[in-house]
């Protein structure tokens, strides 16, 4: 009886010591990324975010920052759901790959000869295939407008979505190049409905996220857990809860994913796993040859994309990745298969770095030298400006901070592009045109900026205006589609 004793405290003591090195394992790398974390919330004025690490298929670090509504200040933990956006794809792409296993589709057979409803207004849409979907070589649009304000939640909005599609234009012959496509997702997952004979949602529950042990994980609204809910936060000039919560069933398959640090650590491992799980198996590791391989165009040329996943090179190391954001939200996952490495970092703030935030926390526990931590974006301090002393002071000290401090801010135009669109939100659209043109005073190379400064002209009612610079655009970058798309409109009114 001595001797069982003795052995069971022996096995209690190597146990302790295993649960002390994983509790000093969270401890050491927290301390390499949690100033990296609290440096970006505080220069962002970030509402929460929370970050999971994976290494050697284990969780090494996951923590919960900040809070999940600004008004109940309830703090974010590592259980907290947070509304995924476009990281919900490569869940639509596994689902399709598992079909293609089980011999219920093939990758290059069009999708008409799964949904002979789907039409758009284009006879080259019969030639589209799965496959093309997947690497956003379809020649697809996106979506222009999800309906976050007026949510459908029943069965039937998927399917009626795609058949509502029969007026849209193709913006290329299917395989000419990439283009990424919101659309092209929600017809796949209609497909994914029709030839398993079950919802896209209950599906991906019984074939992806319950064999990942993702049980809190959901893609339908009705289902997330008020508990472990978070509230999207937006920018208007100062942070604030989002009017709208960024759900409509029938955008489900690229956007509507539910998920936690936790979870989607998990969904990580499988991956990098190459579809095993804890023993489960999700996919043969041969799909994965498919998955993220760069979709090809019909020139022999890839894309930039695999089947949904992003495949990128970053100092030498590959990567597979998707990033996401919608109103209220922004989240991004990266992988390096190579190194048995990965991080995920969801935010509730829709204007949040995440994928530097994430990169950055990679490179750090790694051992190497991360990039620069992002600068406080100067959006920040403008927008407080506009606020408090009117468009005109804003400006002025906007050029003043450039002129003399420009290594004290991030001045990328991305910053007053978004502070311009959150300004045409609040119908301030004066005030919006201000801020683009300023935009283009400082990058008039920039294409996208003549852009916004378009879309802000014909929000105005000015179409003159409105063209010219939709045409600049144009002359900066022939292949923009936004440009294209709303110079079509604008010239059909003539």
């Amino acid at each position: 009886m001595n001797k069982f004793k003795n052995l069971i405290l022996v096995t209690l003591i190597i146990l302790s010591f295993g649960y002390v090195t994983a509790q000093e394992k969270q401890s050491q790398i927290g301390e390499k990324v949690e100033p990296i974390v609290l440096q970006v919330m505080k220069s962002y004025e970030l509402t929460g975010l929370a970050i999971g690490v994976v290494k050697d298929n284990e969780i090494v670090y996951a923590k919960g920052f900040g809070v999940k509504n600004i008004e109940t200040k309830e703090p974010i933990t590592t259980k907290s759901l947070f509304h995924m956006a476009s990281v919900s794809k490569p869940f639509s792409a596994t689902a399709i790959m598992q079909l293609v296993e089980q011999g219920k589709v093939s990758l290059d057979d069009p999708v008409v000869k799964y949904l002979p409803y789907f039409k758009v207004e284009d006879e080259r849409y019969k030639e589209i295939t799965i496959r093309q979907m997947l690497g956003h070589i379809s020649g697809m649009p996106d979506v222009s407008n999800y309906h976050w304000d007026k949510p459908e939640y029943d069965d039937g909005a998927l399917e009626r979505y795609v058949r509502s599609l029969t007026d849209e234009e193709l913006i290329a012959a299917p395989g000419e190049r990439f283009s990424y496509s919101n659309m092209a997702f929600e017809v796949l997952g209609d497909l994914i409905a029709k030839v398993s004979g079950m919802s896209f949602e209950d599906y991906v529950k019984k074939n992806i996220l319950d064999p990942l042990e993702m049980h809190e994980s959901t893609f339908l609204k009705k289902k997330v857990s008020p508990k472990l809910a978070t509230t999207p936060h937006v920018m208007k000039l100062k942070t604030v809860v989002s009017d709208i919560y960024p759900y409509h069933r029938a955008h489900a398959p690229s956007s509507t994913l539910h998920s936690n640090v936790l979870e989607m650590c998990n969904w990580a491992m499988a991956n990098m796993n190459k579809g095993t799980f804890k023993g489960k198996i999700i996919l043969k590791p041969e799909s994965y040859d498919i998955l993220w391989e760069p979709a090809k165009l019909n020139n022999g040329e890839t894309g930039r994309a695999g089947l949904s996943w992003f495949i990128r090179t970053y100092r030498e190391i590959k990567t597979v990745s998707h990033g996401g954001g919608d109103v209220g939200y922004r989240t991004y996952l990266i992988m390096m298969p190579e190194k048995s490495t990965a991080a995920v970092v969801l935010s509730n703030c829709d204007f949040a770095p995440t994928g530097e935030i994430t990169i950055a926390a990679l490179f750090t526990i790694m051992g190497l030298e991360p990039p620069p931590i992002p600068k406080t974006p100067i959006r920040a301090l403008i927008s407080k400006t506009i606020a408090e002393k009117g468009i005109e002071e804003a400006i002025r000290l906007y050029k003043e901070l450039k002129e003399n401090h420009p290594e004290s801010y991030d001045f990328s135009p991305r910053h007053l592009n978004r502070l311009g669109y959150q300004l045409l939100g609040m119908e301030r659209v004066t005030d919006a045109i201000e801020i683009f043109k300023l935009n283009i005073e400082v990058y008039p190379k920039n294409a996208n900026c003549h852009d916004s400064l378009g879309e802000a002209y014909m929000t105005n009612g000015d179409k003159e205006n409105a063209i010219k610079y939709y045409e600049k655009a144009l002359e900066l970058d022939p292949k923009m589609e936004s440009a294209i798309t709303a110079l079509k409109k604008l010239r059909k009114k003539d």
